[in-house]
Formats: structure tokens, C-alpha cells, sequence
């Protein structure tokens, strides 16, 4: 009995015997001949289309995103964060690998710790704010600060740039290594040395800081004298809106 098949799954089946047995298919075979499909597959992506995932478009990036994990100010994963992965606006995107490409020709890398954050990790962190007997964290990120004050000093609030989609957290790593290059302080720490003119740093340290920072300058963003870390495109494509997809 002779087995019948559509072409289009003789294809399959002649391809699968190619790849197990290690013999190719012809050039001038009719099965390899292409087809056209009954329907496009559109890869879709679960936020607004001004936005893609960062390493789409930087691949080299190096990422920590805590906000998915325990190790942040908090000490636990913040509503929002499904997944490890950092997502932009692509406007913003687009500048950030105009400064990566610049960096790596120094011998540097980025290292992404944050970049699009839901409202409702923002609202994550107003409620751990107010919550005075949670201090697990404290020796680590906020040693000589009241917690329930870190909104009046700045380094939180209720809206943040980073739920428009334009806004990063990032460092430097030596691109040959992938060791974090010297700031001074570590990301999302709460206190004077974490200021972009501190003098509580080395000359080295602030070299450091002037490189990243005039690299992303350069590219159009705007830093935050409070966060040597935390940089804002200035034409972003949604000042005025903030968005509350979850990052997965």
C-alpha cells in the first residue's frame, strides 16, 4: 500500500531523515523547493509596539535584573517582574547601542540592571516604604538612612521615569572579563556616595563615572545627579505616560 502524503509533509518527513541519517538534500530537490505558507507567523510581544526587548537590539549586553530576584533594596521579587529580561521604548534602545558601540570600542560593556519597571513595582515600593519593621535590607542598601525617608530624599517616587519605557540602570564591565568596573557604590545604594558628585570617591572612581555618564550624554540622555546609575532619554516618545505591562 502506497502511504500518501501533501507535499508539505513529505517535506518535513525527508528533512527529518536528512538530519538523522547525515545524508543532505539536493539543491534541485522539488520537496526543498519553497513554499509559500497558508499564514505568516507574526512573532507577537506582550507590550505596546513602541517597545522591544533590549537585547534584541544590543546583544552584548551584559544584565542583572534584580527587581525579578531577592537581591534588590526590597529583598523580594517585585510585582511585575515575570521574567529577568530588560524592555525599552526603541527609540531609547536604539540610542542606548549607539552608546554601547561606542564603549566597546574602549574595551567596555554595559551592564543592565533595570530599564522598563511597571507602576505597579513603583506601588511595590511605596508599600515596603511604609512598612517600618521590615529592615532586612538596610545594612546592605540604606545603612545610615531612615527608609521612610528616601522618598523625600529622592531616590524614590510615586511615578518613575522608568515606567514611560526610556529610562535605564546601568553600570560598566570591562568587555574582555565581564568584571564590574569600579563606581564607587553599587546600584540602588541610598546615600551621599552614590551622588554623581560625591566626594566620598576615589579619582579613579569618578573617572569611571564621567565615562559611562558622558557616553549616554552624548547619545541624548539626561543622568540624575542623585543616581550615578540612572539615565533618561531626553526626546522620550511618551513623557507624559506611564505604563503598567508586566516585564516577561
Amino acid at each position: 500500500m502506497m502511504l500518501k502524503l501533501w507535499p508539505r509533509k513529505l517535506a518535513c518527513l525527508l528533512l527529518s531523515i536528512s538530519v538523522l541519517t547525515g545524508v543532505g538534500l539536493s539543491a534541485g530537490s522539488p520537496v526543498m523547493a519553497k513554499s509559500t505558507p497558508e499564514k505568516e507567523t507574526v512573532k507577537k510581544y506582550p507590550f505596546p509596539k513602541a517597545f522591544v526587548y533590549l537585547n534584541e537590539i544590543i546583544p552584548s549586553v551584559y544584565y542583572d535584573i534584580r527587581y525579578y530576584g531577592e537581591n534588590n533594596f526590597v529583598g523580594a521579587r517585585i510585582d511585575g517582574y515575570k521574567a529577568p529580561l530588560a524592555i525599552m521604548t526603541r527609540k531609547a534602545a536604539v540610542s542606548l547601542k549607539a552608546v554601547s558601540n561606542e564603549l566597546e570600542k574602549k574595551g567596555y560593556s554595559l551592564r543592565i540592571h533595570d530599564a522598563y519597571r511597571p507602576q505597579k513595582a513603583v506601588s511595590h515600593f511605596v508599600r515596603w516604604s511604609k512598612d517600618a519593621s521590615d529592615v532586612k535590607t538596610r545594612k546592605e542598601y540604606y545603612p545610615s538612612l531612615d527608609k521612610r525617608n528616601l522618598f523625600k530624599l529622592g531616590f524614590i517616587a510615586t511615578k518613575s521615569g522608568h515606567s514611560r519605557g526610556s529610562t535605564v540602570d546601568l553600570t560598566l564591565v570591562y568587555k574582555k572579563t565581564g568584571k564590574i568596573v569600579d563606581m564607587g557604590s553599587p546600584l540602588d545604594f541610598f546615600g551621599d556616595i552614590s551622588y554623581y558628585d560625591t566626594s566620598l570617591i576615589t579619582k579613579a572612581q569618578k573617572a569611571n563615572r564621567k565615562l559611562l555618564r558622558d557616553a549616554m550624554v552624548k547619545q541624548g540622555f539626561k543622568p540624575y545627579s542623585k543616581e550615578w546609575w540612572h539615565f533618561s532619554l531626553i526626546k522620550e516618545p511618551f513623557p507624559n505616560q506611564y505604563f503598567n505591562f508586566n516585564v516577561e
